[in-house]
This record gives C-alpha cells, sequence and structure tokens, in this order.
C-alpha cells in the first residue's frame, strides 16, 4: 500500500510543479491565450484533487502503527493544494503592468473609471472565492463526518453479525442439551420402570414361596 502512495506522491510533485508555472504566467497574458491557460490550469487542479484522495484512500488502508506518518504528509500536501487554488484565483484577476496598460490605453480619464472598475471587480471576486473556500471547508468537513459515520456503521454491522453468530452457536448449543435431557429422561424412565417390575418379581415370588412353606407345614401337620 505505501508504494503506491509513494507513486501518487511522485505524480502529485510533477502536476503541482507544473501547476505553480502556469499559475505565474497568467498575470502576463491576456485574451483567449489567458483563458486557455486558465481552463488548462483548472483541469489539472482537479487531477491534483483526484491524487489528493487517492492517496487518502490508500492512507486508510495503511496498518494503524504507521498511519500517522502518512496522515502527516497528506496534510501537508492538501495545504500545498489550498495555497495553489488560492493563487490561481488570484492570478485570473491580476494584471502584469504591460497588460493593465493595454487594457487602459493612453485616455487618462477612462484609464481612472477602467482602473476603479477592475478593482472594484477584484474585490467582488475575492469575496466570491472565500465564499466559495468557506462552503468547500464545510463540504469537506462533512464529508469527513460521513465518512466516519460509515466507518462506525461498519463497525456495528460486524459487531453485530458477531453477535449473531455467537447467538446462534448457543441455541443450537441448547438443542443439543434439549436433545441431551430428553435421551437421559427416557432412560432413566425406562430403568425406574424396569426397578418396578422388579421389585412386583420378588414380591410375587416371595409371597409364592411363603405360600409353598405354608402349604408345607399344612400338609405335613395333617399327615401326622
Amino acid at each position: 500500500m505505501s508504494s503506491d502512495f509513494e507513486t501518487y506522491e511522485q505524480d502529485f510533485g510533477t502536476v503541482t510543479a507544473e501547476l505553480t508555472n502556469k499559475i505565474g504566467r497568467i498575470p502576463k497574458l491576456g485574451g483567449e491565450e489567458k483563458t486557455q491557460l486558465v481552463l488548462n490550469v483548472d483541469k489539472q487542479l482537479e487531477e491534483v484533487r483526484e491524487l489528493l484522495e487517492q492517496m487518502d484512500l490508500e492512507v486508510r488502508e495503511i496498518p494503524v502503527q504507521s498511519r500517522a506518518m502518512y496522515n502527516s504528509r497528506l496534510k501537508s500536501y492538501k495545504q500545498e493544494v489550498e495555497k495553489l487554488e488560492k493563487d490561481f484565483k488570484r492570478s485570473r484577476i491580476a494584471y502584469s503592468d504591460e497588460v493593465r496598460n493595454d487594457l487602459l490605453g493612453d485616455d487618462v480619464g477612462s484609464s481612472e473609471n477602467q482602473l476603479i472598475k477592475l478593482r472594484e471587480e477584484r474585490a467582488h471576486l475575492l469575496d466570491n472565492t472565500e465564499r466559495l473556500e468557506r462552503s468547500s471547508r464545510r463540504l469537506e468537513a462533512g464529508y469527513q463526518i460521513a465518512v466516519e459515520t460509515e466507518q462506525v456503521g461498519q463497525e456495528i454491522l460486524s459487531n453485530l453479525h458477531t453477535d449473531r453468530e455467537k447467538i446462534q452457536r448457543a441455541r443450537e448449543r441448547l438443542r443439543e442439551t434439549d436433545a441431551n435431557l430428553g435421551k437421559s429422561s427416557r432412560i432413566l424412565t425406562g430403568m425406574l420402570r424396569r426397578i418396578i417390575q422388579n421389585r412386583v418379581l420378588v414380591f410375587v415370588l416371595g409371597a409364592f414361596i411363603l405360600l409353598t412353606i405354608i402349604l408345607a407345614i399344612y400338609f405335613n401337620l395333617r399327615g401326622h
């Protein structure tokens, strides 16, 4: 698992290096060229987020005793991506001196108005950016809670499955005990019946012997 994590790390380093270079170039461009570069950076940022998700999944599969180190590295990568996203948002509304001069032109009054307009738009975009970041953090926190809840649910289901197996084994042992008790009861009943039969037989034999002795004495006395 750690080898997969390190592979994702290498891809992450390569892509973030390219992003840093491209984000630095955005303010120096204008028009269609800037639009294309912005789209390209946005696509690569999505790739970086997917790499972070893959690394996060890999960390969850790493043994607990080694997980802390990888969690620390993953946290630093997430912070790096957050910084790249902020730099990207600023670069989209920033202009180099050359581009700014092209936009403002030669007319001073028009230049001042456009400059004020650009500042207002920049402030508005920054405000929207902050809102999006707060929403993103809330979504990430909600996702984390959902993942933890899923893990707790899986543990509960596992415990319930284990308890169910224990209950089933206890029921099987109870059925075996009931069967053994029934068998023992039948054996004891049979033994008791034979004991009673033997006692009755002894009583009958005793009575018969006693009657025989009495009759023998009687006929003996009568013969004399």
